[in-house]
């Protein structure tokens, strides 16, 4: 064939293939999955992990949530539990406490604003 006045052979167009070093090329993808494994055994230890976390946060909240249950048939009875008379005592003792500080805190304005 002739071609504004070149001979073109028959064949692939475009650019001709570079000469690559057959074990250069080797190494480079031996090392390519090295690196893809090691990548990959970091990403199921990850997953593991936060696997057995949520596990662990499902046994709490199962935990929590059967302590609830008992207490809520210990009130169907007409029993209070110990723990809600101490969550009980403790919000009314964190209230008082609360109180006195403000009152505190209004007698000492109250002094500095007449102070002369």
């Amino acid at each position: 064939q002739v071609a504004g006045g070149k001979v073109k052979k028959p064949g692939k167009r475009g650019r001709k293939p570079a000469k690559i070093d057959l074990k250069a090329k080797l190494e480079r993808s031996r090392q390519s999955a090295r690196e893809c494994r090691a990548r990959k055994k970091l990403r199921y230890q990850y997953l593991e992990e936060l696997v057995s976390s949520r596990e662990r946060a499902i046994c709490a909240l199962r935990e929590e949530l059967e302590m609830y249950k008992q207490w809520c048939m210990a009130m169907d009875q007409g029993k209070i539990p110990s723990e809600i008379k101490a969550l009980l005592t403790g919000e009314e003792q964190g209230r008082a406490q609360q109180n006195s500080a403000k009152l505190a805190k209004a007698g000492k304005t109250d002094a500095n604003s007449s102070a002369p």
